[in-house]
């Protein structure tokens, strides 16, 4: 629940003042609300070591910039999130490169097939379907990638990635049904991108 009174101290604990003179107690706090979250999201989209670094980056960023955050016009969550968005742009063409590399070897068939036993078969098929994502994943421009996977894999509401990306609601909204019907029609991982959309 929050609370937003204009002119006034209380925001609630979702739209905290970070204004003060020692920021450090509602920045321990915002850590301890979102970093484990965040960092489960990036490291979905960057690996694990990525991921920590950016999470790390990503609070870093906050501190620096306390003063442009505005209870008023969002969550501390979609603040933080934003950073993130906008930290993890810079790492688009390295994590397209990997999505595009994965993509190559599900085509050519290079993805390893070795073992004896069913567990062994399952992995392997579990590397051809994300293989098979990858590949649509990288088709997807950069904003509609951010958009889909704030959703997907960070569970963001549609107005949080609005307020992460400094967009309209309803941009979010047409962006997330092209894409799924997009999806639909060009994956051939029919459900993962059931999980996606």
């Amino acid at each position: 629940m929050q609370v937003i009174h204009e002119g006034s101290e209380i925001w609630g604990h979702d739209r905290p003042d970070l204004g003060g003179a020692e920021p450090g107690p509602a920045f321990g706090r915002l850590f301890d609300a979102h970093a484990a979250p965040l960092r489960r999201y990036l490291a979905r989209r960057v690996g694990p070591e990525p991921a920590n670094d950016l999470v790390a980056e990503t609070f870093l960023v906050a501190l620096r910039r306390r003063e442009t955050y505005r209870p008023e016009l969002g969550t501390a969550r979609s603040w933080l999130y934003g950073i993130a968005t906008n930290l993890l742009r810079h790492h688009v063409r390295s994590e397209l490169r990997g999505l595009q590399a994965t993509a190559r070897l599900a085509r050519t068939g290079e993805l390893s097939h070795a073992g004896h036993d069913g567990r062994v078969a399952e992995r392997v098929d579990a590397q051809v379907r994300a293989a098979q994502l990858a590949g649509g994943l990288a088709k997807l421009s950069p904003a509609d990638r951010d958009t889909l996977l704030l959703v997907s894999w960070a569970g963001l509401e549609p107005a949080e990635v609005a307020e992460a990306l400094g967009i309209p609601p309803g941009t979010v909204r047409s962006r997330l049904h092209r894409i799924r019907r997009w999806l639909r029609t060009n994956a051939p991982a029919q459900e993962e991108v059931q999980d996606l959309a």
